[in-house]
């Protein structure tokens, strides 16, 4: 009989006690929990969440509007006080509701515009990627034209000439140009899924192609495109904010962190608090999401943990 316990032959073994298979989202969620900068974008994100889904209990909106009394001309440009966290615009509001209020727009626009382009460069990606031959051909011309286009200068062109301002007209500008990336990723996780062994074995047995593409393959793809879904998330934020800056996004009477900093650059000299505090909130905001994508990069590539 052996002297050895249970608990001793598993730690002999090389393994602790209740360690189990976690799997590739296991793996990556033991490493983001020990990553500083997933923490640091973490905190960030819970702030911002905090200002798009619950602003009120943050800052009254009243005080974001001429309409409801909360903006008061006597009131303009007082500089940054206990009664103005933020200090004031030039119509007496204060800075720091309209910068809560602000960040629902702007980060709205970023979610919506990263889930549609993942979800149609998803598509065309694992579509021109399985198939190949001169279906692969076609959608890849197409993909290199759009490629060409540049977001800015053809989301400037779209809704200066389609007149479609607010939060679906740069939802509508970024659903046109923004999914090339998501499609270029998923085409090349799909050309190298598709010859893997575990996609062969389920063909013999008699997969279908729609089986073998979205029950074999696209899984293959979800972590990559998670990754790039939320660093665009953090891109489409600054979209915004440029369109709105130059008055073809967001519009009066709406107002986001873009239209804000574009009211205050006229008075940047005589009260800079008027621009640098929704800008300041506007660059953490995108700073945060990027983290927040390169923490999940690391952590869901195999690659880098067996480099680590």
């Amino acid at each position: 009989m052996s002297d050895t316990t249970p608990d001793a032959e598993l730690v002999l073994a090389g393994e602790e006690i209740g360690d189990v298979p976690r799997g590739l989202l296991g793996d990556a969620w033991y490493d983001l929990r020990r990553s500083v900068v997933f923490w640091i974008s973490a905190v960030l994100l819970f702030f911002v969440a905090l200002m798009v889904l619950v602003p009120g209990l943050l800052a009254d909106i009243e005080l974001t509007s001429s309409l409801t009394g909360g903006c008061q001309l006597s009131d303009s440009l007082q500089a940054p006080s206990a009664e103005h966290w933020f200090g004031t615009d030039r119509q007496g509001c204060d800075v720091y509701a309209l910068t809560i209020h602000g960040a629902r727009p702007s980060v709205m626009v970023g979610v919506l515009g990263a889930v549609i382009t993942t979800a149609i460069g998803a598509v065309v990606g694992l579509v021109a990627g399985f198939y190949g031959g001169w279906i692969d051909g076609v959608l890849s011309r197409i993909v290199d034209i759009f490629y060409g286009l540049p977001l800015l200068l053809g989301g400037i062109v779209m809704l200066s000439a389609l007149s479609l301002p607010g939060i679906w007209g740069v939802v509508a500008v970024l659903a046109v140009l923004g999914w090339v990336p998501a499609a270029r990723l998923v085409r090349s996780t799909t050309i190298e899924g598709r010859s893997q062994e575990y996609t062969l074995a389920a063909r013999a047995l008699g997969a279908g192609n729609g089986r073998l593409m979205f029950r074999h393959i696209l899984p293959n793809a979800i972590g990559p495109g998670l990754v790039l879904a939320v660093i665009s998330l953090g891109a489409f934020v600054a979209v915004e904010a440029t369109f709105s800056f130059l008055g073809l996004g967001i519009r009066p009477p709406g107002f986001s962190w873009g239209t804000m900093i574009s009211d205050a650059q006229s008075v940047f000299f005589q009260a800079p608090w008027t621009l640098l505090f929704p800008a300041g909130f506007l660059s953490l905001t995108v700073l945060a999401f990027i983290l927040l994508g390169d923490a999940a990069r690391d952590s869901l590539d195999p690659r880098r943990q067996q480099g680590a």
